[in-house]
């Protein structure tokens, strides 16, 4: 569930401001430290993984709210099976309470989501929340992302990726030069020694266990966006002592994580938003029944798809563009981020002309300043070894079925956001995880369950699926809001750092205010 994609799209500010360097350093309530010691400040080590203070993690533009921050650096052993595995490295970086005086003893840990997002880079976001209003707020590169060493990037995945908009997207040709891509990455990544396996969710939960330990902090809490709530959920099920609460926005649970979780979480966002235009009397009389049009146009496209030529803003050059059923569903399912606009640029398309889809398709995947971000070797690892094996190219399809009977079999075989996956991962070549990989996570740790009512990648009736085994936790949908509310709602923002506060009783209050968007009208 790639956020990266999601955020070019509606948080392009996310990245901005200045780098320097300081020290990590704990609140003081949270500490064990032995006596004239100061947590952050010298080496520590705990088991095999070892902390130091140090620069601050790069990031692909300069952070301002990093200025100030206390950093360092994470080594831990790249596969803690494998008894002479070497170490890698993960940044760190903690940004102060923002109140004055002493801040609340728990800080807050960040799991970026991705797979293959860095949390560093995801640091305006949770400052500009609000989540260190009172507490300290802890950023780590999880293993082989951007600011990690080694950093499994693959910049021909991503360069794939901006030309695919100028092929029909799920056509066999595609395929082929798609896995080509994905090969040719998972070539690049061994030749440079990464052990391949060892880049996943039971090795990723373990390294926040250790930076827990090797910071000497007590207590503290989490907070995952999108595939790192999957991360969060594994981490808490494997790794408890020493979590506090736990939030989750975005919610993909590991159990159920795959193809027919996406064409599920599609369906229920596509529904929501297509509910709230015909909420509207405006927008309704103007663009009936969204979904039928909807579900007309994939049929039609797969049938016979458009090319145009269009220039995205920011982009110097027009851009041929394709636009084909598979292409259609993938560009709704981010899509939903703009939701104001949605419902006039189905109707336009439907009327013959696909430049503003054509726009938001290409948009998001063109620009060369986002290439090179993404861990391919993370997700990799995380489909591979852990959805792919345990979910057949039957279930998947029978999900999509269920959730767009309609749709073409040559859209169905193809999950959106997980196009040719499973030819990828017979390229990536990784042995299945463990089976309990798939487990449900049980737990009576307070947690928050976010989600949105507009959510089109991790569907919004994932949060009282993992609440049927988290006795105390809290489930809201918030309306209106596409994946990941924090990113986008001041109510989420609220409800979030309340529930810091309170655990077992965050305020919601907010949530009886919210109003739908105002839909575009076209003349």
């Amino acid at each position: 569930m790639t956020r990266s994609r999601a955020r070019r799209l509606s948080t392009r500010s996310a990245a901005a401001g200045i780098l320097l360097t300081g020290l990590l350093a704990a609140p003081a309530s949270a500490r064990e430290d032995k006596p004239g010691e100061t947590a952050g400040t010298v080496a520590r080590t705990a088991g095999d993984a070892r902390f130091e203070p140090g620069p601050c993690p790069r990031t692909p533009e300069p952070l301002a709210v990093l200025e100030g921050a206390r950093c360092g650096t994470l080594t831990v052993p790249e596969n803690r099976s494998e008894p002479d595995s070497r170490t890698i490295t993960l940044g760190v970086a903690i940004v102060a309470a923002a109140a004055a005086g002493k801040p609340q003893p728990d800080p807050i840990v960040w799991l970026a989501g991705g797979p293959g997002d860095d949390a560093v880079g995801e640091a305006k976001m949770a400052i500009d929340g609000g989540l260190n209003r009172d507490r300290d707020v802890i950023f780590m590169s999880q293993r082989g992302t951007y600011s990690a060493d080694p950093a499994l990037t693959c910049r021909i995945v991503d360069e794939f990726n901006a030309r695919v908009v100028g092929l029909v997207y799920d056509a066999p040709a595609t395929e082929r030069r798609h896995v080509e891509a994905t090969r040719s990455c998972r070539g690049h990544l061994v030749e440079r020694g990464a052990d391949l396996a060892a880049y996943n969710d039971i090795e990723s939960a373990a390294d926040y266990a250790d930076l827990r330990r090797t910071l000497n902090i007590r207590q503290w809490n989490v907070f995952g966006i999108s595939y790192g709530t999957h991360l969060a959920l594994v981490y808490m099920r494997d790794h408890p002592q020493g979590i506090r609460s736990v939030g989750i926005d975005g919610i993909l649970p590991p159990s159920t994580a795959g193809s027919a979780l996406t064409w599920s979480s599609a369906r229920q966002g596509f529904d929501g938003l297509f509910k709230a235009c015909a909420e509207q009397p405006a927008c309704n009389r103007r663009y009936p029944d969204l979904s039928a049009t909807f579900e007309r146009l994939v049929r039609d496209l797969e049938a016979k798809p458009v090319t145009t030529t269009v220039t995205p803003p920011g982009s110097p050059n027009p851009v041929k563009v394709v636009l084909d059923g598979g292409a259609l569903v993938n560009w709704l399912s981010f899509a939903t981020h703009l939701a104001p606009g949605v419902p006039r640029s189905l109707d336009e398309l439907a009327r013959g002309d696909p430049r503003r889809v054509a726009e938001q398709w290409a948009g998001g995947r063109i620009n060369p300043r986002t290439f090179g971000r993404t861990s391919h070797g993370l997700a990799y690892g995380v489909f591979c070894r852990e959805w792919v094996p345990y979910e057949s190219e039957a279930e998947a399809l029978r999900g999509g079925l269920a959730a767009f009977p309609a749709f073409p079999r040559s859209v169905l075989a193809q999950a959106p956001q997980l196009t040719f996956l499973r030819s990828d991962c017979a390229a990536w070549d990784l042995p299945a995880a463990p089976r309990s990989i798939r487990d449900v996570t049980r737990s009576d740790i307070p947690t928050l369950a976010l989600s949105g009512g507009f959510d089109s990648q991790t569907g919004a009736g994932n949060g009282p699926y993992v609440a049927r085994t988290l006795p105390r936790a809290t489930v809201v949908t918030v309306p209106y809001e596409p994946h990941v509310v924090f990113a986008t709602s001041k109510c989420a923002q609220s409800i979030t750092v309340s529930f810091f506060d309170a655990p077992t009783a965050p305020d919601t209050g907010c949530l009886k205010d919210l109003k739908p968007p105002a839909f575009e009208i076209a003349p």
